[in-house]
């Protein structure tokens, strides 16, 4: 007669700890990888969005077109000193004629002697940041000294930046709820799989007077740890990626378009928690829907 083993008498869980739940991790630590990136791309490139607002909003360029018998440079620097008195711009700087042909040169290729083109004259204009003058009250400056002039106050680019910014965060809330949904389907699917495989202990429970509540509570917790778990890797593995990348690209990250911070890691902290949220949810809806079809 063999001795006796107290692991062979001991109650078998109520989930298997096979491989399932295993490849479930998995694919929990996946999707949570992945929100993680989503997060902290559009933390950064939101970040991105604001500074270059912020350097457009406080600056407007002004092209000059000299009037006849007066040269370019003469017309830019009276519209520098007919924008120097504006309340609401700092500064008023006449732009080098070089400067003005580097601008130009990209679009116009390999040109030998651009001084010959009419190439016209800009004046850089710096906003006060607490009340910046508006174009109207810029345009109305350059036309009381007859300067012929048009202003550009770069609102047509502030607003396609706030749009792409608008539509960065549309995408981000977008890829994470699906990614949400992705992860309680895959819940449901385990708390499925986990009930018909022990339908007998289940029937058991109830017998013994265990109800429903308490049955599902079981999947509940055990799927919010599992999901939990898989969360923290995830996080860990999207801040390292993201640490890297602010490591090569120093304060840029590895473009300007994704300044990545270390404060954007902070983002990560949240993906264990809403995981287990969600696990939990749809465990619990998941089980007591069953559950009232097993009765």
């Amino acid at each position: 007669m063999s001795a006796f083993d107290p692991a062979r008498w001991r109650p078998a869980p109520l989930l298997p700890e096979g491989g399932g739940t295993a490849a479930l991790l998995f694919v929990v630590a996946t999707l949570c990888f992945l929100a993680c990136l989503t997060a902290i791309g559009v933390v950064a490139s939101d970040r991105a969005a604001r500074g270059w607002i912020g350097q457009l909003g406080g600056e407007a360029t002004v092209i000059v077109r000299p009037k006849r018998g007066e040269t370019p440079d003469a017309a830019a620097a009276r519209a520098a000193e007919a924008l120097a008195g504006v309340a609401g711009v700092s500064e008023a700087r006449a732009l080098e004629p070089q400067k003005a042909y580097d601008l130009i040169r990209p679009w116009l290729g390999d040109v030998s002697d651009l001084e010959d083109l009419p190439v016209p004259r800009m004046v850089t204009v710096a906003l006060d940041p607490k009340a910046p003058a508006d174009a109207a009250r810029l345009s109305q400056a350059l036309k009381s000294q007859d300067v012929d002039a048009s202003v550009d106050d770069h609102s047509l680019w502030i607003k396609d930046i706030r749009r792409a910014a608008n539509l960065a965060r549309a995408l981000g809330a977008g890829v994470f709820l699906l990614i949400a949904g992705a992860a309680g389907a895959a819940v449901a699917f385990a708390t499925q799989a986990g009930l018909a495989a022990r339908r007998d202990v289940v029937e058991v429970l109830h017998l013994s007077g265990a109800e429903d509540s308490y049955v599902a509570g079981l999947f509940q917790r055990r799927f919010a740890r599992m999901a939990a778990l898989g969360g923290v890797a995830g996080a860990a593995i999207a801040a390292g990626i993201a640490a890297t990348l602010r490591l090569a690209g120093g304060a840029q990250g590895l473009t300007p378009a994704l300044p990545i911070a270390w404060s954007d890691l902070l983002v990560v902290i949240a993906c264990p928690l809403i995981a287990a949220l969600v696990a939990a949810v749809a465990a619990r809806l998941t089980a007591t829907a069953l559950l009232r079809d097993m009765e």
